[in-house]
């Protein structure tokens, strides 16, 4: 059944035309990703579907009572709000219909013969199932959890930062679950846990969704369906992304089937209009119309299957890794690492090598230590302990603030600051615009300023910037944030091809797995771990130790008695410092948890953040959130040795 259908589409901003008499239909049930290159209309599309953007011609059909909401890019929330306020305000439809379901519950028990009763009751119960909203507290909680928001659950809002207030947005449209749902980049700022947490729920839940993502593991895994917005037209291809790869390349090998009978048609009516003097007879105007509709046809066949082509090419490399390479040179020698800021461990006793042509992806949980890890390796921030050994090479840097970039410089002057209009790209000299081609830069772009840009657009010219340093080691903090799909498989091309090494952070798995031949994964606390795994098979194998890890804690049951002897051995066992820990920390940990309590309350309360300052309550909560982290981390560490000494 269609929710929502749009007819004969058209949208047009000035002389752009995005969309050209388009048709879309959303089915029920079904998981629509929305894919293309930035600025082609994807959220226009999706603004038209929600219904607050008017088209420029044609219709959008939908009944008012199917309810469609969509992910903010930059959510607001009433500045009174705490985290779990702001959850709890947008689903008070839900818990209205639980409370007024329990009370007909007992009307009907009560009067069970009463048929108006029984209907309300049916009506309550098949919207309850209908949104699944049986249990909400255990699912509040649990996406609290899952979204790293449960420490904030009494903070204001506000307070939180922009990537932390869009996971309070995204938890409550989940927990809501509106008819349809409408998601722009929903796996922006989250790391690669949550993404997979957000997929659970998206299919166990069986929404309808239309989502716009560059997260191709993402769409692979949650689309029924795959919408290209190509050329002002809508394509459809069924399934998810491997599917979309898979169907777009027989698509190609369609048209380029079609345009050779259309070559053969044309070549046929070229030879008629030349020799034929009937073709001059006004009976033949239309046969003549037709010739010149083939002429247009044939001109634009060959550009599509071109492009179609390239773009599937990029997507089937990977890179196999590279033989022989014993001899290679060493770039940066790293011993005992450690670093801290603000009492948080981020990296400890962290030792390894990076050498010539090494392909290295740093992954791991947000706000664990990755960038601070980039930022050690530049020597822009120094170590508390060990030591980095740096050979002699160059390193070119790519980070989130586009720092490369001057907004006052036009593209041109960017990448020729000496006049001229070449750039040398690996040592071969190239005109400027030949090369931003390449970047999917039209060549109106040149005069253009950098502050005129958009953010993926700025990425675009950061990045083609890059790659004309000579450099033998490139350095990448994020650099898939606001890039479109067609613009990353250029990036792992450029990535796959070049010569030095290359460090990057990142939670795009399929680009991961598609550059990287090793991990640097940071698990929290300061340990940091390296694998050569992909980082998808590192990820289920790590999902299946955490289902065993719960089954065996499901299946072990300690005793009060057992706990107290092995506090009894423990005392015999650790050391003087270990056991004066052993036996302060809980009193410890139960002081910091009152104060943690205490800032918390404040927080949720106007007048006492008003008077104290909210920036200055936000840092010493996060000051003593870390202290507490530490020593809860030791206390488990000491108990663990406690209970391996009994064993």
């Amino acid at each position: 059944m269609a929710l929502i259908d749009l007819f004969n589409i058209k949208k047009q901003y000035d002389i752009k035309l995005l969309l050209d008499d388009v048709d879309f239909h959303l089915n029920e049930g079904e998981r629509v990703a929305i894919v293309g290159p930035n600025g082609c209309g994807k959220s226009t599309l999706m603004k038209i579907v929600q219904g607050i953007e008017e088209p420029t011609e044609g219709k959008r059909v939908v009944n008012n009572a199917v309810q469609v909401e969509m992910l903010a890019q930059q959510p607001r929330f009433d500045t009174s709000l705490t985290v779990r306020d702001a959850i709890l305000n947008e689903l008070s439809e839900l818990r209205e219909a639980q409370e007024a379901h329990a009370a007909l519950s007992l009307k009907v028990a009560e009067d069970f013969e009463n048929s108006d009763l029984l209907t309300k009751l049916e009506h309550i119960t098949a919207f309850l199932d209908h949104h699944n909203a049986w249990n909400l507290d255990d699912k509040i909680e649990r996406v609290l959890q899952e979204f790293k928001l449960k420490a904030y659950e009494h903070r204001l809002v506000v307070s939180l930062s922009g990537g932390e207030q869009r996971r309070v947005a995204l938890a409550s449209l989940i927990l809501k679950k509106p008819d349809v749902l409408l998601l722009d980049e929903p796996t922006n700022h989250l790391d690669v846990y949550m993404v997979e947490f957000l997929e659970d729920i998206l299919l166990k839940e069986k929404f309808t969704l239309l989502f716009i993502s560059h997260d191709r593991h993402f769409i692979d895994t949650i689309a029924t369906r795959v919408i290209e917005v190509d050329n002002q037209q809508l394509v459809s291809y069924k399934g998810g992304y491997r599917a979309y790869l898979e169907l777009k390349e027989e698509r190609m090998k369609s048209l380029a089937k079609t345009h050779d009978t259309l070559m053969k048609l044309l070549k046929r009516e070229e030879e008629w209009l030349g020799k034929s003097v009937r073709a001059r007879e006004k009976r033949n105007q239309g046969r003549k119309a037709r010739v010149f509709a083939l002429r247009e046809q044939a001109k634009k066949n060959p550009t599509l299957i071109r492009k179609m082509q390239i773009e599937l090419e990029r997507e089937k490399k990977s890179w196999k890794g590279e033989k022989g390479l014993s001899k290679r040179k060493m770039l940066f020698e790293v011993e005992h690492l450690r670093y801290s800021i603000a009492d948080k461990q981020l990296i400890e006793d962290f030792s390894t090598r990076i050498l010539q042509r090494d392909k290295i992806a740093i992954v791991g949980i947000n706000g664990a230590g990755k960038s601070t890890l980039l930022k050690l390796l530049l020597g822009r921030i120094k170590a508390d302990a060990g030591t980095i050994e740096k050979g002699d090479f160059s390193i070119g840097y790519f980070d989130q603030h586009r720092e490369m970039l001057n907004d006052e410089h036009t593209i041109m002057e960017t990448f020729c600051p000496n006049g001229g209009d070449s750039v040398s790209v690996q040592g071969h000299n190239m005109h400027v615009f030949a090369y931003l081609k390449s970047f999917l830069f039209p060549e109106e772009y040149l005069t253009k300023k950098v502050g005129q840009l958009s953010g993926g657009e700025k990425n675009r010219v950061a990045l083609a910037l890059l790659f004309t340093k000579e450099v033998e080691c490139l350095i990448l903090d994020e650099p898939t944030n606001d890039l479109d799909i067609p613009t990353i498989t250029i990036l792992e091309e450029k990535l796959i091809s070049f010569p030095g090494a290359v460090l990057f952070v990142s939670h795009d798995r399929y680009f991961i797995d598609k550059i990287a031949s090793k991990l640097f994964i940071f698990k929290g606390n300061g340990i940091v771990e390296e694998s050569y795994q992909s980082y998808t098979e590192y990820l289920e194998i790590e999902k299946e130790i955490k289902e065993l890890s719960v089954m065996e804690g499901e299946l072990k049951t300690v005793t009060t008695t057992e706990h107290a002897k092995t506090k009894e051995r423990k005392q015999t066992k650790l050391s003087y410092k270990d056991q004066r820990d052993f036996d302060t920390l809980p009193d410890e940990i139960e002081a910091l948890e009152t104060e943690i309590e205490a800032l918390n309350h404040c927080l949720g309360d106007p007048e006492c953040y008003q008077e104290k300052g909210l920036a200055v309550l936000s840092e010493k909560l996060s000051e003593l959130e870390a202290t507490y982290e530490a020593k809860s981390e030791h206390y488990l560490e000491l108990l663990e040795r406690v209970e391996s000494f009994e064993a």
